[in-house]
């Protein structure tokens, strides 16, 4: 089976360079894809990515060796499965509040005897090699988000269920959990507290922790906090912010002749 680098980055010390996929087109998929990510989640949770768009911008992430992953919608079985079977090699999986959910989430992601997946791997096989059933419990990676007031209280239950492997922080959510506004770098106070006792109580367990950043900086500064997984921005917010800079410094140097243009 192919191996996921993810894990070997993470079995080095190392820490995983994520980008983010917002816009449901496999040609934009493809160009983050050569841009040198060391993965890229395909966001299904918000925005305007359905199952249909994901499985051609799967396809081309893997004209790359950057690993695919995928946030799904919600906690529920069936497209968890489905993600796996296209050909996801990590799952991201939102709002995991209770020991339970965090059991439920390993079962569906593994093959019986640890889970109760259903056996369909229709595109996982050719991503991932013949042998995608014998290997794929230990290869692909299942993040818990750790985003809800509800999650902090059961933050160590959640933490200990085997076979979890990470857990993913979603600033914005956890922010508005607690009272504080939202954003991904500058935190409150109560925000950015919660955060730091996530990392340190996932660290005690043995998992890798991630999380969403707006800029390289934030990221790097997480990385040095012992972040294994950081994502930094999204494709819509890159194309946006250089298409504004472009923009600002057209009109900069030269100012248009009338408000209608240059």
């Amino acid at each position: 089976m192919r191996s996921n680098r993810l894990r070997e980055i993470w079995a080095g010390g190392g820490a995983v360079v994520n980008g983010w996929l917002a816009i449901p087109n496999s040609f934009s998929a493809e160009t983050m894809a050569h841009q040198g990510w060391d993965s890229l989640t395909i966001d299904l949770q918000h925005g305007v990515v359905d199952y249909q768009a994901m499985i051609p911008m799967l396809q081309a992430i893997s004209t790359t060796d950057t690993v695919p992953v995928v946030r799904v919608p919600w906690l529920e079985p069936g497209i968890l499965m489905k993600t796996l079977d296209a050909g996801a090699y990590g799952v991201i999986c939102p709002m995991v509040n209770t020991r339970e959910d965090a059991q439920k989430l390993v079962a569906y992601t593994h093959y019986a005897p640890r889970g109760t997946r259903s056996f369909g791997p229709v595109r996982a096989l050719l991503y991932g090699g013949a042998d995608y059933p014998q290997h794929a419990n230990d290869t692909i990676v299942t993040f818990a988000m750790i985003e809800t007031a509800q999650a902090l209280d059961n933050l160590d239950d959640i933490l200990s269920v085997p076979g979890l492997d990470a857990i993913y922080i979603g600033p914005s959510d956890l922010s508005l959990a607690l009272g504080c506004k939202p954003t991904f770098d500058d935190l409150d106070p109560k925000a950015a507290d919660a955060v730091a006792h996530i990392l340190s109580r996932a660290k005690a367990h043995g998992l890798v922790a991630g999380i969403h950043n707006g800029s390289p900086e934030a990221a790097l500064k997480r990385i040095a906090m012992g972040f294994q997984f950081v994502t930094v921005s999204s494709d819509a917010r890159l194309m946006a912010a250089g298409a504004q800079q472009l923009v600002a410094t057209m009109r900069a140097r030269h100012a248009p002749k009338d408000a209608g243009g240059y």
